[in-house]
């Protein structure tokens, strides 16, 4: 029921943190695995996944150009003649300010990195999965997985851009599922809490906020990037078949306060 032998997972934001577990954990699973990355150089995930025995690539694309973002699934599956039946969109930027003198271009990078591109590669993957449906077998789904945020829930101090972002990818993935769902693709979203990863630098270097934060989580630690291998495979695999247009946090609790 978790077998992802056979399948081709698209993955976003793979070079580290909860998108380099997942992509390692979909690839312990059996699926083979296409690294999205602007820095080709950055080979530690691909590796990894090579050596518990599944196929991987890296395609270049900067996640901030609308441009190389559109071409991207079609440069996947026309010229790489790659079949996706899996996407994981985890690559996402934070900026924080005061919101008083929150800047446009962090605004405008915020939204179409954690939003706009998601929206993007969803619509042509998705669009791809149903091109191909006849051609798959009886009972198969094409899977989406957003990665979300507790910031798709509440504002947050000092990050307006991601929470509006964030929000979206939550609405987006609602909307997705309702046209979707019952063509073959499911699509849900993973909305992580506090996660000891390199986005949350400034957060866990901030004495007090570290502090408030710590007090908050019931399960008393910050989440780790390894934390999101079961969620992932599990959205991924037939053991979700009938779950769409959800959103699971994996929080350790902080919702629950």
């Amino acid at each position: 029921m978790f077998s992802l032998d056979g399948k081709t997972v698209l993955v976003t934001g793979g070079t580290r943190g909860i998108g380099a577990a997942a992509a390692i954990g979909l690839a312990e699973a059996g699926a083979d695995i296409i690294l999205i990355q602007r820095d080709t150089t950055r080979t530690e995930t691909l590796h990894a996944i090579k050596a518990v025995g599944s196929k991987s690539m890296i395609v270049k694309c900067d996640l901030s150009n609308a441009e190389e973002v559109k071409a991207l699934v079609k440069h996947i599956t026309l010229d790489l003649g790659e079949a996706i039946d899996i996407l994981v969109n985890c690559g996402g930027i934070q900026r924080r300010h005061p919101a008083e003198y929150f800047p446009d271009e962090d605004w405008n990078e915020v939204l179409q990195v954690n939003l706009t591109t998601c929206f993007t590669l969803a619509r042509d993957v998705g669009r791809h999965m149903l091109e191909n449906m006849e051609k798959k077998p009886q009972g198969y789904r094409g899977k989406i997985i957003n990665i979300a945020s507790l910031a798709s829930f509440q504002g947050g101090i000092t990050v307006p851009a991601y929470a509006a972002a964030k929000h979206g990818v939550l609405g987006m993935t609602k909307a997705l599922s309702n046209d979707w769902v019952g063509k073959g693709i499911n699509v849900n979203a993973v909305a992580p809490g506090y996660i000891a990863t390199e986005m949350n630098t400034a957060l866990i270097a901030n004495p007090t906020r570290s502090r408030q934060i710590m007090e908050r989580i019931p399960m008393g630690r910050w989440g780790t990037p390894d934390d999101f291998k079961g969620i992932v495979i599990f959205l991924a695999s037939a053991a979700s078949d009938y779950i769409s247009g959800d959103c699971v946090t994996v929080d350790g609790g902080w919702m629950a306060r």
